[in-house]
């Protein structure tokens, strides 16, 4: 079950608290932004996980945190606002869940002292956060969830034995997506595959992109694309309609109706993160010292009941191999 987050205020809130009380945070206590880019499952997961590993280092909402959370709902300027809004709160500290905030929370805080933690970043090097060795290129740091495109090909070849092509949907403007489908790109070959990109801009392009895309595929298979996994239900209805199966990057789109995915434990990843963030607010270490950190475990989640849709037999083999199985498809 999903821990309810209760001690969250908006940026407006926080704005206000911070002008009566001053901003010079009393000692052993912190405000901290958490800047989400958008709302799906994954990046949930993250959130909740980020504040656990900040709880398990004694820095705990509702004793010594409080926490200014948004939502940028998948629009780059409304991220931008939101990173500009935590600055001028002199908050100790941001959290930046996926790509987009963290570019924004990075820009916004160049030339200020506060430190920017992110998470869930498939490519931080792609995406100008962090140098090629993995080095910081300023006060940022934090996790990577960079896919594991190789077990996915693999996995999508055991279970479609036929298959030729796999179809992706990307978001151009997102620097993860364009460096995975590159890496999907060179190793497709390998497990016989041929990869059918279509890119597109905002979430009003998915619906004709998707069905455009579903009927000329053997498959589909989502990245951590923010855009297009906040329209998945859009993705699975077009991809329904020609009886294809869509392959998840993590467990929330299984549960919400992919088939199957080779995917990271998000809450993990968001823990992982809060450990990091947790060193930074102690004055442990500093964020621009500390290389980023990348989780790299992935395992096999299936959904019964979204194969049964198509008409998909899953092998029994993997079936048994599944680290989580479910037989119904939950849209939240």
């Amino acid at each position: 079950m999903k821990r309810k987050i209760t001690a969250m205020i908006t940026a407006a809130a926080a704005a206000l608290v911070l002008t009566a009380c001053g901003t010079q945070p009393e000692k052993g206590r912190y405000t901290i932004g958490i800047a989400q880019f958008a709302e799906h499952g994954s990046l949930d997961n993250c959130r909740e996980g980020f504040l656990q590993g900040l709880a398990e280092a004694g820095i705990e909402e509702g004793k010594n945190l409080t926490v200014v959370f948004d939502n940028a709902q998948a629009d780059m300027g409304t991220a931008s606002t939101i990173a500009d809004s935590y600055v001028s709160q002199k908050v100790d500290l941001i959290c930046a869940i996926a790509t987009p905030t963290a570019m924004s929370a990075y820009n916004s805080c160049m030339n200020t002292e506060i430190p920017v933690i992110y998470t869930a970043v498939s490519d931080p090097a792609g995406a100008g956060l962090a140098g090629e060795d993995g080095s910081s290129v300023g006060n940022i740091t934090g996790t990577s969830d960079a896919l594991p495109v190789t077990q996915q090909m693999e996995m999508i070849r055991r279970m479609l034995p036929q298959a030729k092509t796999i179809g992706i949907l990307y978001t151009t403007s997102e620097a993860n997506s364009v460096s995975t489908i590159a890496e999907y790109k060179a190793h497709a070959a390998e497990y016989g595959f041929e990869i059918v990109e279509t890119g597109i801009n905002t979430i009003a392009d998915v619906p004709m992109a998707a069905a455009d895309m579903a009927a000329k595929v053997d498959c589909i298979t989502n990245l951590t694309d923010n855009t297009v996994v906040s329209a998945l239900q859009t993705v699975l209805d077009e991809a329904g309609k020609q009886g294809i199966p869509v392959f998840g990057s993590e467990v929330e789109q299984v549960k919400n109706g992919c088939v199957a995915s080779m995917g990271l434990d998000y809450v993990e990843l968001g823990r992982q993160t809060g450990a990091m963030a947790a060193k930074v607010l102690k004055g442990e270490a500093k964020a621009s010292e500390m290389p980023f950190e990348v989780i790299s475990q992935a395992s096999l989640y299936l959904n019964t009941a979204a194969a049964d849709q198509i008409g998909l037999t899953i092998p029994e083999d993997m079936i048994n191999e599944a680290a989580e199985k479910f037989e119904e498809i939950t849209v939240e």
